[in-house]
């Protein structure tokens, strides 16, 4: 990196922090600290709400996703409108009504005490350690940059995004997240009409989009019920509803983004607003990467992005093997890109039709190349990570954008990290200070409140970093997060549905069903037995079911 990339990066890491620290210290009561006074507009609300779920994983791993696999991975998104319609029309007003701080505070006032405090744990354990993903993805980005220490790196992540947010609280989370999204949307921009200036001259954009087409990168909407594919319309509208509604309508994270909204109409906007941009955001993101992969069509690639994996294999015995390897797919790859050229400019479907079985000979070989090399990348370190797709944006970053561009990317990964972690943070220590320490320990005054607040902000800040400290990659981060999520959301999400429009289901039947069903879709995601997408479907029925026959059986009575 050049000194102008580090100045860049630092000078917008810094004023984010800065900024956020100085517009929101001095907090005095729990209203300004966990919902900032409740004053927020609709803009800062729905792009806080973007915020928090647009992590650094998103920004590292989506565009790798969509290199290897092409642009399928949308259709996760596809339930989410329809989640953000049924939240305004049926989460929010009652949140709203009740005037509280957290979503589990209702579940007190609909069943009892046990069953708020086991769904407020059962938050705090998915997005605890969903936090120190958070922090491990960018972690994972500058010890790529800098050769830094992964714990060094995390330390100083942790850190930064714990000094505003211990500070601000809610309001220091909403009014960072602006700036950052700003910093995001200029950088993906810039990053990708860069990349379409960098393709040969006969290449457009629309030569681009047909030459991914002929890579199988362009398979938008899979209308399959295939079990074995993660990514159908299917599991999107379906399952990607219902982690929708369980995330943005019962996770912490991002409840408390629009409770802090000036009304109730602010808060129902910000998240309509979340609705209509996201899937066109992650769209783009995800065509980000298929230009780079349409990049590296005419110009030569690792054959893994990993460099600790290239490191490794440089100093071992299978250098030269792996060496040979590098060649053979740089020549498989000229071969490849003098036919990508030549279909653009095919003229019939029938020379199109030859000229795309070759394309996918090719294709074929490289892959055969790539599995080769990740052979000989176990054989000298079975530890080392042979998925390379959370480096393929990184690399791309680091060995092709000019001067002061590499900063600013940068920034945005980090920006985004730093928004993403600090929602989590402020949301962690809300629901713990509400939802059980306030609950046990009340009659306490505002000010002791908001100390209580800011104390449990930096122990699990603390506690993110170490589990950041001793995270491993698991096949991609991006999918990593979501299953975490996948494996909590439907049963907390059925507990909701059940006191929201099932009344005669009572407290111990709900309990009991929801201990059960945390059990059972541990087993199932253990065993593999479906898409972790699923899951979400399956906790959230298979909760409201069990409470259903819990409830009409001796077992669910209540006295």
């Amino acid at each position: 990196m050049h000194t102008l990339d580090f100045i860049i990066l630092i000078a917008t890491l810094s004023f984010i922090v800065i900024y956020g620290y100085l517009k929101t210290r001095n907090q005095q009561n729990v209203n300004d600290y966990l919902k900032g006074g409740s004053s927020a507009k609709w803009w800062t609300i729905g792009l806080s709400v973007m915020a928090t779920q647009a992590s650094a994983i998103t920004f590292l791993s989506t565009p790798g996703q969509a290199f290897h696999s092409g642009m399928g991975f949308v259709q996760f998104y596809l339930g989410l409108p329809i989640a953000m319609v049924i939240i305004c029309l049926v989460f929010l007003p009652i949140y709203h009504k009740l005037n509280v701080y957290t979503a589990y505070e209702y579940l007190e006032t609909r069943f009892d005490l046990k069953t708020r405090t086991l769904t407020a744990i059962l938050f705090l354990i998915q997005r605890g350690l969903a936090a120190g993903i958070t922090i491990f993805a960018p972690a994972i980005v500058l010890s790529a940059v800098l050769g830094w220490d992964l714990v060094t790196l995390n330390l100083i992540i942790g850190v930064l995004v714990i000094i505003y947010t211990v500070s601000g609280g809610t309001k220091a989370v909403s009014i960072t997240q602006k700036q950052q999204m700003a910093i995001i949307f200029i950088g993906m921009f810039t990053a990708f009409f860069i990349i379409l200036s960098y393709l040969p001259e006969e290449i457009n954009f629309s030569n681009a989009l047909s030459i991914a087409g002929a890579n199988d990168k362009m398979q938008i909407l899979d209308f399959s019920f295939d079990f074995e594919n993660r990514y159908t319309v299917w599991s999107g509208l379906i399952g990607g509803t219902f982690l929708a509604l369980s995330y943005f309508g019962t996770d912490q994270s991002q409840v408390q983004r629009y409770l802090s909204g000036k009304s109730l109409k602010e808060s129902q906007l910000g998240l309509l607003f979340n609705g209509l941009l996201k899937v066109p955001m992650q769209f783009f993101i995800l065509l980000v990467g298929v230009m780079v992969f349409v990049f590296y069509q005419f110009n030569s690639s690792p054959i893994n992005f990993n460099p600790a994996a290239l490191n490794a294999v440089e100093n071992s015995a299978y250098a030269e093997e792996y060496k040979s390897l590098q060649h053979s797919l740089n020549q498989n790859n000229k071969e490849k890109s003098s036919i990508n050229i030549a279909y653009t400019q095919a003229k019939t479907t029938a020379d199109k039709k030859i000229l795309k079985e070759k394309i996918e000979q090719l294709t074929h070989k490289e892959n055969n190349l790539r599995a080769e090399a990740n052979r000989l990348i176990t054989t000298v370190n079975p530890d080392i990570e042979t998925n390379d797709k959370d480096y393929v944006f990184i690399h791309f970053i680091l060995n092709n954008l000019p001067k002061g561009l590499i900063g600013l990317l940068l920034a945005v990964i980090l920006s985004a990290a730093m928004s993403s972690t600090a929602s989590e943070l402020n949301a962690l220590a809300s629901t713990t200070v509400i939802d059980l320490y306030k609950r046990n320990a009340p009659n306490k005054s505002e000010k002791h409140y908001v100390k209580a607040s800011k104390l449990f902000t930096l122990l699990w800040g603390v506690l993110a970093i170490s589990i950041a400290c001793t995270a491993n990659l698991f096949d991609n981060l991006i999918q990593l997060v979501n299953i975490i999520g996948s494996i909590f959301y439907g049963n907390v999400l059925g507990i909701f549905l059940l006191a929201f429009f099932i009344k005669y289901v009572k407290s111990k039947a709900t309990f009991i069903a929801a201990i059960i069903t945390q059990i059972l879709v541990i087993f199932i995601w253990w065993h593999d037995w479906m898409p972790y997408l699923w899951l979400n479907l399956v906790g959230c029925l298979l909760v409201m079911a069990l409470a259903v026959l819990l409830q009409v059986t001796e077992i669910g009575k209540q006295k």
